[in-house]
């Protein structure tokens, strides 16, 4: 099998603009220190709580999901093991479309499962026909899907759950808080529908590792069965808890974001790059036909980190994370000074 490869991270004191794993550029609310401190004290000797109830608790009153159909996870990834591992036996089939996640194929490789590639359309839509033929044990949707950040409407979603009967559905929800809809009220009608969310990305606590599953209590259970013991720390429970308490501060930071996306999209597509609408904090540039490998390393060596993914599908893009409005505009006299005189690819006529 081939391990998932993270996106690069500096190295000690090097300095780079760091636009290639999605982190939030704006820090977390300032409640979540005070938070960590306080349970920095005496009660580390002792273990966690192993269901995280304090975050539970915290997660069921902003999202108005019972505590008994909630999951905590050592950031999403975790709970995405979790479900493969608790799911899926050696030749079992995983559905999902590509690109997207690379994270699937290795959490499938690990259980010896039969992965179904289902392509998306041209505009990145996911085919959701295509999807329910597969008549996988196990279908998963990243909406917003990264890397593309297109969003499929959460009634094509509840429209899948149906056809799939049985069998079960996860929607990741990573990037969710970016866009303008959630599929989280499909938990109501739908018992085989799991939904996850991180607090790495809108709420600033990639560091802390935290993310949630909302899914029918049953599901819940199955997935405790194959979960860690003690899965959270309590430095990570406090900071958890007090980001879910503060929700305000995510949601500034989410605007901000969201207008430097915009902007973003915009200036990139003046520069000839084909850029699809993104729900997400980050936005996918294309320019069809071109390997853009050789743009991300000269990008690097100007001190810029972006995400190239070398693969015929994605060979063409960069996958760029929203930074400050200072860091995008480094990055744009960047690709400027890096494409110099050539001439613009010419737009495919649709």
């Amino acid at each position: 099998m081939v391990a998932y490869q993270p996106g690069e991270q500096p190295k000690p004191g090097q300095r780079l603009i760091k636009l290639n794993t999605n982190e939030n550029p704006y820090p977390p609310s300032p409640r979540v220190r005070k938070a960590v401190a306080r349970a920095a004290g005496a009660a580390l000797r002792l273990y966690p709580a192993p269901r995280a109830d304090q975050f539970v608790e915290a997660a069921s009153r902003l999202y108005g999901v019972p505590p008994d159909m909630i999951l905590a996870g050592n950031g999403s990834d975790e709970l995405l093991a979790m479900i493969f591992r608790a799911t899926l036996d050696a030749g079992d089939r995983v559905a999902y479309p590509v690109p997207s996640y690379s994270l699937y194929d290795t959490l499938a490789a690990i259980q010896g499962a039969r992965v179904i590639h289902v392509p998306l359309e041209a505009d990145f839509a996911v085919p959701i026909e295509k999807l329910a033929r597969a008549r996988a044990k196990l279908t998963v949707v990243c909406n917003p899907n990264s890397p593309s950040g297109t969003l499929t409407p959460a009634r094509d979603l509840a429209a899948l759950a149906k056809t799939l009967g049985q069998r079960l559905l996860v929607i990741d929800e990573a990037y969710v808080d970016f866009a303008a809809d959630s599929a989280l009220k499909l938990l109501r009608r739908h018992r085989n529908v799991a939904i996850i969310r991180s607090l790495s990305k809108s709420f600033s606590l990639a560091g802390m590792r935290l993310g949630l599953c909302f899914a029918h209590p049953g599901i819940i259970e199955a997935l405790c069965k194959v979960k860690d013991s003690y899965n959270l720390n309590r430095l990570a429970l406090a900071a958890g808890a007090e980001a879910l308490r503060d929700v305000a501060w995510m949601r500034r930071n989410v605007e901000r974001v969201k207008r430097v996306r915009e902007d973003s999209a915009r200036r990139l597509r003046g520069m000839g790059f084909e850029v699809p609408p993104s729900h997400a904090n980050f936005v996918l540039a294309r320019m069809p036909g071109r390997d853009l490998g050789p743009l991300a390393a000269e990008l690097k060596r100007r001190g810029i980190l972006v995400r190239h993914f070398p693969t015929p599908l994605l060979r063409d893009a960069l996958r760029i994370s929203i930074g400050t409005p200072a860091e995008m505009k480094a990055l744009f006299r960047a690709i400027k000074e890096s494409l110099g005189a050539e001439p613009r690819p010419v737009r495919r006529k649709r």
